[in-house]
């Protein structure tokens, strides 16, 4: 079985000589949710451009399911769904005509499109805003319909570009909820986000790309894995006491009732523990004091600089 998306030494020149992208492979496979992240100008954007054929490659292969999107680009969409960063729909037209329309597309009957609409809408939380025009959505819920119409050809590999930018907490939640489900259901997601924690929660594989190329590729676990330091907050239930030091650890009191303990690679977070209960502390809660894909994103891009 073939992956869902592969690349072979894509490369990308634009007229004014930047080249955006400098051989990239890479292979995601069909089930799999990926994460392709890097910092602005990296070639995220240029790679997705190119799947979708909206940017003339300058070398190199693109396959979707197979299909090279060179030999039969129409065949290879019908398994590509694609949520840009803009919005591009008709803000004037009903949130029911863009899905119609788009089905329209794909060939898609009107009784199976409307059917598919009634799905989408309702798991994406618009089912009331059917009949309602597109200017007069929400940021979120305009992020929302572009997925739904994104879908409605329901496509095997979907690219999510920031799809929660300028969402608030509480929708963004309910959009990681439903793109959970699509891939246990098995559509392949591609995603690409600032939001750092986002793609750690989400994404089982990652690709980093700077300066278009890509410089790490591999499972979310083994990137984290590869983590040197990491620091966490720590809170008590009751008021510290002055003497906070365990042996081996660096220790950070921030105030009476939270300290910052610093974890380096090979320490046993059990031993820390075993010494504050000693000190008489007892630790009620812990948190990471940074996101640690985004430590792993600095230091990896910091090294290809």
């Amino acid at each position: 079985m073939p992956p869902a998306l592969e690349i072979a030494g894509l490369e990308k020149t634009y007229a004014n000589g930047l080249q955006a992208l400098k051989g990239i492979d890479l292979q995601v496979e069909k089930g799999d949710f990926f994460a392709l992240l890097g910092p602005n100008g990296a070639g995220k954007s240029t790679t997705i451009g190119v799947i979708c054929s909206l940017v003339q490659k300058s070398a190199g292969t693109v396959r979707v399911k197979g299909i090279d999107i060179d030999e039969n680009f129409a065949g290879a969409k019908r398994h590509l769904g694609v949520v840009p960063q803009e919005f591009n729909f008709n803000v004037f037209e009903s949130v029911e005509d863009i899905l119609i329309h788009q089905a329209g597309y794909y060939g898609i009957p009107l009784k199976t499109a409307l059917g598919r609409i009634d799905l989408y809408l309702e798991k994406l939380g618009l089912a009331d805003k059917r009949h309602v025009r597109a200017r007069m959505l929400s940021g979120g819920m305009k992020r929302r319909l572009m997925i739904a119409r994104a879908l409605i050809h329901e496509p095997s590999v979907l690219i999510l570009d920031e799809p929660t930018a300028g969402v608030d907490i509480e929708m963004r939640r309910s959009m990681y909820n439903f793109l959970c489900e699509i891939n246990a259901a098995g559509t392949t997601i591609i995603l690409t986000t600032h939001y750092l924690e986002e793609a750690e929660s989400l994404c089982r594989n990652i690709a980093i790309i700077n300066h278009g190329k890509i410089v790490t590729n591999t499972s979310m676990k083994n990137l984290l894995r590869e983590l040197h330091r990491e620091i966490f907050i720590l809170d008590s239930r009751e008021t510290l006491p002055q003497d906070l030091s365990v042996q081996g650890f660096t220790i950070t009191r921030k105030d009476d009732y939270s300290i910052e303990a610093q974890i380096d690679r090979g320490q046993d977070l059990a031993e820390l523990m075993a010494g504050l209960h000693q000190r008489g502390v007892s630790i009620i809660s812990m948190r990471n004091r940074e996101n640690r894909l985004e430590q792993m994103f600095v230091s990896l891009l910091e090294q290809a600089s």
